[in-house]
């Protein structure tokens, strides 16, 4: 009992199959699929960290330090001096900036204010090479 090969011949000679066997590689294919689905959830979602709570030591500004508030209604003042707009806060940064000793720059901003207005501010304060910036806060009620 003669088993038939394809691609043998009838004279004996064995001759080279040209088809690739995919097999192998749809299973490689399929193992690393399952490896990145069980991976990325891990990897988008960090484990939850308790982080330790501490209350900050209670700072007042100096003599040399800038005080920049920004109220609820997103009004800057540099100060007691209201500013008109951005613009005028960056100019002033600009040139607090170029001081020797630069001073530090104190952000007071109001708890019902918006996140965009303090952010202008930081903004600002990073494009005028301010090189100290600190935020204004009250110590916890006890």
């Amino acid at each position: 009992m003669a088993m038939h090969l394809p691609g043998a011949s009838d004279s004996g000679e064995e001759q080279a199959l040209s088809a690739i066997n995919t097999t192998p590689l749809v299973d490689v294919m399929l193992v690393l699929l399952i490896i990145f689905l069980i991976t990325v959830p891990v990897i988008r979602y960090p484990q939850h960290v308790h982080l330790p709570r501490q209350a900050a030591a209670a700072r007042h500004p100096r003599a040399g330090d800038v005080v920049i508030s920004v109220t609820r209604n997103a009004r800057l003042y540099w100060g007691n001096t209201l500013l008109p707009d951005a613009a005028a806060l960056r100019a002033r940064l600009r040139a607090a900036a170029a001081r020797r000793p630069q001073p530090r720059i104190q952000i007071s901003a109001d708890r019902a204010g918006t996140y965009a207005a303090v952010g202008t501010v930081v903004e600002a304060c990073r494009d005028a090479g301010i090189a100290t910036l600190g935020f204004v806060t009250r110590p916890p009620a006890r």
